[in-house]
C-alpha cells in the first residue's frame, strides 16, 4: 500500500468513528485518561496533519505551532470536516518535497533546531502519530460510548497486524 494511501485508510477510519459519537461524550474529560476527552486526542491528531499540509506552503512545519483549536476538541462535525479536507488535500498532492522541520526539546522555548526532512518522511510520520493516538481514542470510547463500533484493527499498526498475522500461521 502507498503512504498516501495508508494516511487516507487511517483518517477514513478515525473519521468513521468519530461519526459515532455526540458532541457530549466526544466532549466528556475521561478519568482512564487523565481527564483528557476524546476531542482533545482528535483535534492534537488533525493538527499534526494540519501542520504538514500548511508546511508544504512555507517548507517549514512546527509542529509545537499548532493552533489548538478548541472547536476541533468540542465537535465531532467540525473534526470530520477538518478530515474530509486533510483527505481531500492527500488525494490532490503526490508530491514528495524536501522540508524542514523546526523541534524544540527545550523548556524554555528558546532552543528551536531546524531538521531536514520531506513530506513522505512527515506523511509517516503522522500516519504512525495517528495510530497511536487511536490506540487510545479506543480505551476512551470503550468507556464513555460501549455501543460505538470499532473496527478491530483500529489503533494497531500494520507492523503489528502483520506479526500476529505470522503467529497465528506459525501455530
Amino acid at each position: 500500500m502507498k503512504i498516501h494511501d495508508a494516511a487516507k485508510s487511517v483518517l477514513s477510519q478515525l473519521s468513521k468513528v468519530i461519526s459515532q459519537l455526540n458532541a457530549d461524550d466526544y466532549s466528556h474529560p475521561i478519568v482512564r485518561l487523565g481527564n483528557s476527552t476524546i476531542g482533545q486526542h482528535v483535534r492534537h491528531t488533525i493538527e499534526f496533519f494540519i501542520c504538514m499540509k500548511d508546511g508544504m506552503n512555507t517548507g517549514i512545519i512546527n509542529y509545537d505551532s499548532r493552533s489548538r483549536d478548541l472547536i476541533l476538541e468540542e465537535s465531532p462535525d467540525a473534526a470530520l470536516s477538518a478530515i474530509r479536507s486533510i483527505l481531500d488535500y492527500l488525494k490532490s498532492s503526490d508530491n514528495n518535497t524536501i522540508l524542514n522541520l523546526e523541534v524544540d526539546y527545550g523548556m524554555d522555548g528558546h532552543s528551536v533546531q531546524t531538521l531536514r526532512t520531506n513530506f513522505d518522511r512527515e506523511l509517516a510520520y503522522n500516519i504512525e502519530h495517528a495510530i497511536h493516538h487511536m490506540a487510545i481514542l479506543k480505551i476512551g470510547i470503550k468507556e464513555i460510548s460501549p455501543d460505538t463500533k470499532i473496527p478491530d484493527n483500529f489503533g494497531i499498526a500494520v507492523s503489528t497486524l502483520r506479526h500476529r498475522k505470522e503467529q497465528i500461521q506459525l501455530n
